[in-house]
């Protein structure tokens, strides 16, 4: 966030200079390399360094001193009980005390607590001892995989302050966007923040507890969601059944948000039951393995996809960190191929053999979960994914595929919501030299076959 917004305000005429503890990170950005991924970022950063509207630095007196504008945006993660860690806004904003200008705004981009913007004030008061500088409160609302065109094409610009000419000084900022600018206090500007992001938390989990009701029901959810999003009073954003929301954003916004109402004697009902949604929603894609396959000790099994969303290399509470914790516990054996989350999941998974393709996941592989709808998976050579994989199982976290057309091809194919009825067992019954075994229980399946519907 604090990336795109030095780069597009550069880009604006502005100039910016970025900080940053980590000089590691700061010397690859002064050489136009960027330490994320994010679509049309890096042409940005380097179009903006080569015109000299854009640098990067480590020292905060080059930074803050001769600065109109200081924005604070440093991570906020989440505490051991779900509250916003603050720990780097205090220490960022003490040391912008120490050098920043007698008229300089301060701006807080960061998500924060409720109150923040007064905290932010006091700290800065007692560290250079001069009367309370200007504190805007101005919360971002980009979406990793489209943070630049979001920046650039905003739907609002939301600005809190208890100090009108700072906010409208801001506001001149954000002149050469057509979108309306909310003024408002501190506090209002902070909540409008969580509460938008707790609102699309609640809709995709929503969407998620209608899907498991499909299921049972025989109804799809990806036509109940096109129907309900035909209202105009709902609309048809994030009802996308699936594996839940992950990232930086959602999961420790609604936490932090629940948290700030127990601490203050509510009740967050709502908000306990979006977060148990989302998380029983990765265990799902257990279940539905263990229907076919009884046990999973030993089994492979392929993942497609492993940062929370496509278009970014962001691993923050992505589904497949939660879906592979809970397939190791079950003793299965995992692959898995993502298109730019590879390095950074390396790490994360050690136990997790990576691949170069979606083929090579699928060679050997008992089963097949697309955890990330990556365009590229949309385009698959699916009869060649049923020839490389033991049993033509594939369940899809994401519903890029149709029911329907999977089947026809050889699929056992899994959806989320599609109205599918629970899975028959699979026995494996074939051996390479003797042939099909004669064992009663379950249907049988041949590596590589179907049981075809008028055998589940």
């Amino acid at each position: 966030m604090g990336l795109v917004t030095g780069a597009c305000f550069a880009d604006l005429g502005n100039q910016v200079t970025c900080l940053d503890i980590n000089s590691e990170k700061v010397e690859r950005l002064q050489r136009g390399t960027l330490p994320i991924y994010e679509p049309g970022l890096e042409e940005l950063v380097r179009r903006n360094l080569q015109a000299g509207r854009l640098c990067f630095t480590t020292d905060y007196c080059q930074a803050v001193g001769p600065s109109d504008f200081v924005f604070i945006a440093v991570d906020t993660p989440s505490g051991v009980h779900g509250e916003t860690e603050m720990r780097f806004v205090r220490s960022a904003t003490e040391m912008v005390g120490r050098y920043i200008g007698e008229n300089t705004i301060i701006v807080n981009k960061s998500t924060v607590p409720i109150g923040t913007g007064d905290l932010v004030a006091q700290i800065i008061q007692r560290v250079n001892g001069h009367e309370p500088y200007a504190v805007v409160s101005n919360p971002e609302f980009l979406r990793e995989g489209s943070a630049v065109s979001d920046f650039m094409h905003p739907d609002r610009i939301v600005l809190g302050s208890g100090n009108r000419t700072a906010a409208e000084a801001v506001a001149q900022l954000h002149s050469a966007f057509n979108c309306p600018i909310i003024i408002t206090d501190l506090r209002t500007a902070e909540m409008i923040k969580y509460a938008s992001n707790a609102f699309l938390a609640a809709r995709i989990s929503f969407v998620n507890e209608i899907a498991a009701i499909c299921d049972e029901l025989g109804a799809d959810i990806k036509v109940v969601a096109r129907g309900m999003g035909l209202d105009k009073r709902i609309g048809p954003f994030y009802l996308e059944a699936g594996l839940g929301y992950g990232g930086s954003c959602f999961p420790k916004d609604v936490q932090a948000l629940a948290n700030m109402a127990a601490t203050h004697g509510r009740h967050p009902q709502l908000l306990r039951a979006v977060m148990n949604i989302n998380r029983d929603q990765r265990r799902l894609i257990v279940h539905r393995l263990r229907q076919l396959f009884g046990s999973l000790e030993g089994r492979t099994i392929g993942l497609l996809g492993l940062s929370f969303k496509p278009n970014t290399d962001d691993m923050r509470e992505a589904a497949s960190l939660e879906v592979t914790a809970l397939l190791r516990q079950e003793g299965a054996r995992l692959k898995a191929y993502d298109p730019e989350a590879i390095e950074l999941a390396r790490p994360l998974m050690p136990e997790v053999s990576m691949c170069s393709d979606p083929y090579q996941v699928a060679s050997g592989s008992d089963a097949l979960i697309i955890i990330t709808e990556w365009n590229e998976f949309k385009q698959l050579n699916l009869p060649r994914v049923r020839s490389l994989l033991k049993y033509p199982v594939l369940i899809d976290g994401r519903n890029i595929f149709e029911p329907q057309a999977m089947k026809e091809l050889g699929f056992i194919y899994y959806g989320i919501g599609r109205g599918q009825k629970p899975l028959a067992p699979i026995v494996e019954a074939f051996s390479a030299s003797d042939g099909p075994a004669i064992e009663a229980g379950p249907p049988q399946i041949p590596p590589g076959g179907s049981l075809g519907e008028d055998r589940a």
